[in-house]
C-alpha cells in the first residue's frame, strides 16, 4: 500500500515509524467521559473544545430569517441541512487535495464576500420581490463555505 501511495523506493523507515506508533497506541487505554474531565493533563484541551463548541452553537449558522410564507419555512430548513451535508462531503474530498490552510482562508474569504452580498440584498428586499429568494441562496452558500472552511 505504501509503494502504491508513495511510489517505488525504500520506505522502511516510514514503515518502522508506523509500526512504532501502532505499538504505542495499543498500550494506551480509552478514557471514559468522567475520566477525561478528571484528568488534569487534558484540562486545557477540554476547555478549548468546550469553548469552540459553545461559540459554534451561538454563531447562528442555522438561523434563517426571510419573508417567506409559513408553509415554505420547512423547505428552507431542509435546504440549509442539505447544504451542511454537501459541505461535509466537499470538505472531506478537498482537504486532502488543498490542505487545511487553503480551505480556511478560502472559506473565510468566500464567507466575507457572501456576507457583503447578503447585506446588499437584505437592504434591497423592499424594492424587489425576488430579492429575498436571492438572500436565501446566499445563506445556503454561506453555510456551504462555512462547512468547507471553518
Amino acid at each position: 500500500a505504501i509503494r502504491k501511495l508513495w511510489g517505488e523506493g525504500d520506505h522502511q523507515a516510514e514503515i518502522d515509524d508506523i509500526m512504532k506508533e501502532k505499538g504505542a497506541m495499543g498500550s494506551t487505554k480509552t478514557l471514559r467521559v468522567l475520566e477525561v474531565i478528571k484528568e488534569r493533563s487534558l484540562r486545557w484541551q477540554l476547555y478549548i473544545l468546550m469553548t469552540v463548541m459553545t461559540t459554534l452553537q451561538l454563531c447562528g449558522i442555522n438561523a434563517v430569517e426571510s419573508k417567506f410564507e409559513e408553509h415554505l419555512i420547512p423547505y428552507v430548513s431542509l435546504g440549509v441541512g442539505l447544504c451542511e451535508c454537501l459541505s461535509s462531503i466537499l470538505c472531506s474530498t478537498l482537504i486532502d487535495r488543498f490542505g487545511r490552510k487553503v480551505l480556511l482562508w478560502g472559506g473565510y474569504s468566500l464567507m466575507g464576500s457572501v456576507l457583503a452580498l447578503l447585506t446588499m440584498t437584505l437592504s434591497l428586499q423592499h424594492r424587489f420581490f425576488w430579492m429575498h429568494y436571492f438572500s436565501v441562496i446566499l445563506i445556503f452558500l454561506f453555510v456551504v463555505f462555512y462547512g468547507i472552511g471553518p
